[in-house]
C-alpha cells in the first residue's frame, strides 16, 4: 500500500508536506496541492489512514445508541418511537460530523460491545442493566441515561410519564369510561403476560422505571374516579408485538377503553379492532403514548401523550459530546386529544 512518504518522493515534497495537504489543506499552497493530489491519484493513495488517527488522538468521533430493552436493530427501525428518538440523536451527530453505531439490545453480548466499541461515549435505553454502567465508568467513557433517575451524577433525561399517565385517566373517566385496560411494555422478548384482576403476584415482570411511574400515574387517576388498578387488567406486550390487539380484546372484551404505553401497541390495537369490525372510538377507546409522527396518520387518528422524542435524542447525544458535568432533564408531556376517544356507549 502507498504511503505518505511515497507520495512525497514522487512529487517531490516533504513528508509533512503531504500530510499537511490532506489534514491541513489551507497551510499548502495550490500549486503544491495540486502536485501532492496529482501524486496521491497516481500511486492510488486514498489519505492517511483513520486507524493512526484514532491512536494519536484517542478519539473515534462516535457515539453508540443502546435501546430499552431487547430490541434488535431491526426493531429500532421498525419501532416509531425509536426512529424518531434515533433521528434526533443523528441529526446531532451529522452537526458534530460524528458517526452513530446501533447495538443490538438483543445480543447477549452487549456488555462486550460497551467494552470494546470504538465509540466516545453511549446513550443508554434505561438504567436496569448495572453491568453496562460499569463498564462504562471502567472505561471513562460519558454517558447518558434515558427514562431513568439513576442519581445525581450521572447525566440523564426522561419523561414526566406519571403525570402522562394520569392525565389520560383522567381524560377517559371524565368522558364517563370505567372499565379499562391496560397494555404494559414488557422490556424482554416473548409472548404477552396477561395479570387479570385477582390473579397473583399482580407485580409486572419486566417493566422499567418508567413503566413504573406510568403504573403509578393510572393508579392515581383511577383512585380520583373510586377505582382500584388491582381490578383493572393489565397485559404486557413487546410493543411491536402483533398480537397484542388480539390478546387484549380476547382476554378483556368487557373494556370499553384500552390505555397503552406506546404508539406502537396502540397501533396494533387498532389494527385489530379493524380486522374484527370493531369500531373505535364508537365500541372501545383507545389511547396511545409518545407521540410519535404516526399517531397523527392512524384511522381514526390517535388519541396520545406526546413528548418530543426528537428533541430528547438530539439533547442526549450533546450530553455525550459535550462531556460536562451531570445534569438531569426532565421533558413534560402533553395529551393530545384526537378521533380515537369518546363517551362510552351506553
Amino acid at each position: 500500500m502507498p504511503t505518505l512518504a511515497d507520495v512525497g518522493r514522487l512529487a517531490g515534497v516533504s513528508r509533512g508536506t503531504v500530510s499537511n495537504v490532506f489534514n491541513h489543506p489551507d497551510l499548502v499552497r495550490s500549486d503544491l496541492r495540486q502536485r501532492v493530489q496529482a501524486a496521491a491519484r497516481q500511486l492510488g493513495y486514498d489519505g492517511p489512514d483513520p486507524r493512526g488517527r484514532v491512536l494519536r488522538d484517542g478519539k473515534f468521533n462516535a457515539i453508540g445508541l443502546i435501546p430499552p430493552g431487547a430490541y434488535a436493530i431491526a426493531d429500532m427501525i421498525r419501532s416509531p418511537y425509536l426512529r424518531e428518538l434515533v433521528l434526533g440523536v443523528a441529526l446531532a451527530c451529522d452537526e458534530a460530523g460524528a458517526t452513530l453505531s446501533l447495538v443490538n439490545g438483543t445480543d447477549e453480548t452487549r456488555t462486550s460491545t460497551i467494552r470494546e466499541a470504538l465509540v466516545d461515549g453511549f446513550i443508554l435505553g434505561h438504567s436496569a442493566d448495572i453491568e453496562l454502567i460499569a463498564s462504562l465508568r471502567r472505561r471513562r467513557l460519558p454517558f447518558v441515561i434515558l427514562e431513568s433517575d439513576a442519581g445525581p451524577d450521572v447525566n440523564s433525561i426522561r419523561i414526566d410519564g406519571r403525570s402522562g399517565a394520569l392525565a389520560a385517566i383522567r381524560h377517559l373517566a371524565a368522558l364517563g369510561h370505567r372499565r379499562f385496560a391496560i397494555l404494559s411494555i414488557r422490556r424482554t422478548s416473548g409472548s404477552p403476560i396477561v395479570h387479570l384482576p385477582g390473579n397473583s403476584p399482580r407485580a409486572i415482570s419486566a417493566g422499567f422505571q418508567l413503566d413504573q411511574e406510568r403504573l403509578f400515574g393510572f393508579a392515581q387517576g383511577l383512585a380520583e374516579f373510586g377505582l382500584d388498578i388491582d381490578n383493572v387488567p393489565i397485559i404486557e406486550t413487546t410493543p411491536g408485538d402483533p398480537s397484542a390487539g388480539e390478546v387484549v380484546f380476547d382476554q378483556v372484551p368487557q373494556a370499553t377503553a384500552i390505555l397503552t404505553m406506546s404508539d406502537w401497541q396502540a397501533i396494533t390495537v387498532l389494527d385489530e379492532a379493524r380486522r374484527r369490525n370493531i369500531k373505535v372510538p364508537e365500541h372501545v377507546s383507545v389511547v396511545g403514548f409518545d407521540g410519535t409522527a404516526e399517531s397523527s396518520r392512524t384511522t381514526p387518528p390517535l388519541t396520545t401523550v406526546a413528548q418530543d422524542i426528537v428533541r430528547k435524542g438530539r439533547l442526549a447525544a450533546m450530553m455525550v459530546f459535550a462531556n460536562a458535568p451531570p445534569s438531569q432533564v426532565i421533558i413534560p408531556v402533553e395529551l393530545l386529544v384526537r378521533g380515537s376517544t369518546t363517551r362510552p356507549r351506553g
